[in-house]
């Protein structure tokens, strides 16, 4: 009961000591006039600590954006901010930290501020050295950030240096932190030119999670889409107004077959596309795998929201065998797909296939036939992405074989592409 009353009484103190918005006495004035009367009844004091809670959390709840705007608008970052962040940036809506420790080569390295919500804590530092900074590298490398039930990693990040190189501006997006947290502490490497000179070191700063920005739509999804070697569920959207984060799991085998899988699942508001920010995804127990799709904010008015799930990863069977003497400029058919041979060479230890695809197009099951005898393939070497005449890029790569004589045909058991699936769930806005 001490650390209860303790909490109470310097939760009581900060109240006491906060500023409301001049226009929150007027709305309470008129919410009490307009208010019915009642009769009074006796609280047992056993109920005093919890009904002081619950009336701090629906103060605190209702008027969560005007004690937003006790934040200050952080200068010197705009190159560094996309349009949404710099749109509340501009409205006053970032965390004033100004925390300075200098590092052991005398770069000033400063945490001017921060803009938070339930999705990402978005950092803004300053590394600065009247003597220079090294290009190669940043003297400092953010790690993590710790707190009351927070445990937040990096997630992206992006820098830029003055002209004089003595000054680098930067932004770093982390995991949400606890709305409980009232400290933070940044964890960081100073990174010299030897690694064997690394060391850890941190700094920490006042962290006031009523300034944390307010979640827009929290809502469960929990739809499955069945895909050909597997399937997705899509668990829950979490907008705010910094991102949109849509999250689920999958078990689906050749989903490590194409790169950005995830990218090719859209989400649409009032019937227009959110711009995909990026995506990630973690394997988990078994063959299940968790994923985050990233997109931008949604708009403040939202009549419709769905999510489609435009391209994502497929197979097709092909067992098709593809003659090497008539290699060229035309391509072969792969189903919709198409395949270039670009050429064919014999070595005195293998045979080099040069082939060219769609850069989301993996053969699998691939061989060589010569004179009635199949030669798996060995590895693949050499892969490049090559623009093309008319702006598009080709996977271009050369696929090795153990074998001495000129090969006959190409055998390809199947692919793995970005399927069309054209398939869509509609969100309820609550």
């Amino acid at each position: 009961m001490n650390n209860i009353e303790e909490q109470l009484a310097e939760e009581k103190q900060r109240l006491e000591n906060e500023s409301p918005p001049k226009e929150l006495n007027t709305r309470l004035r008129s919410v009490l006039a307009t208010a019915p009367s009642r009769k009074s009844k006796r609280i047992a004091p056993v109920w005093k600590a919890a009904a002081v809670l619950i009336l701090i959390a629906a103060i605190f709840g209702s008027n969560y954006n005007a004690f937003a705007y006790y934040g200050k608008q952080l200068f010197g970052f705009d190159e560094l901010m996309e349009d949404t962040l710099k749109q509340l940036n501009d409205k006053g809506m970032g965390q004033s930290i100004e925390e300075k420790v200098t590092l052991k080569d005398g770069t000033d390295f400063t945490i001017n501020g921060i803009i938070a919500d339930a999705n990402q804590l978005v950092m803004y530092y300053t590394l600065f050295n009247p003597q220079g900074l090294d290009q190669s590298h940043e003297p400092i490398r953010l790690e993590s950030i710790s707190g009351f039930w927070t445990k937040s990693h990096p997630a992206s990040g992006t820098s830029v240096m003055n002209e004089q190189q003595t000054e680098m501006k930067g932004m770093m997006t982390f995991d949400s932190v606890s709305p409980f947290a009232k400290k933070l502490t940044l964890h960081y490497m100073q990174m010299p030119y030897s690694a064997e000179q690394m060391s850890a070191g941190a700094i920490t700063f006042a962290y006031n999670p009523n300034q944390a920005l307010q979640t827009q739509l929290r809502q469960s999804i929990n739809k499955t889409f069945k895909v050909d070697h597997g399937s997705l569920t899509f668990q829950s959207i979490t907008a705010t107004p910094t991102q949109t984060v849509v999250r689920g799991t999958m078990r689906v085998d050749n989903y490590y077959r194409v790169h950005n899988a995830l990218d090719g699942i859209k989400l649409r508001a009032d019937g227009i596309e959110i711009p995909l920010k990026g995506s990630g995804s973690q394997s988990s127990f078994g063959s299940r795998i968790r994923f985050e799709i990233l997109y931008d904010a949604l708009p403040q008015q939202l009549q419709s929201l769905e999510l489609v799930m435009d391209h994502f990863v497929g197979y097709q069977s092909l067992n098709q065998k593809l003659s090497l003497e008539n290699a060229g400029a035309d391509p072969f058919k792969l189903g919709e797909e198409n395949l270039w041979v670009k050429d064919v060479s014999v070595t005195t230890d293998h045979v080099e296939v040069t082939i060219a695809t769609a850069d989301d197009v993996m053969l699998d099951g691939v061989s060589l036939e010569t004179q009635g005898e199949n030669t798996p393939l060995q590895t693949t070497v050499r892969q490049d992405l090559v623009k093309q005449a008319d702006g598009t890029l080709l996977k271009q790569r050369t696929l090795l074989f153990n074998a001495k004589n000129k090969p006959e045909y190409l055998l390809i058991k199947g692919m793995h592409f970005m399927k069309a699936y054209n398939e869509t769930i509609a969100i309820p806005i609550k």
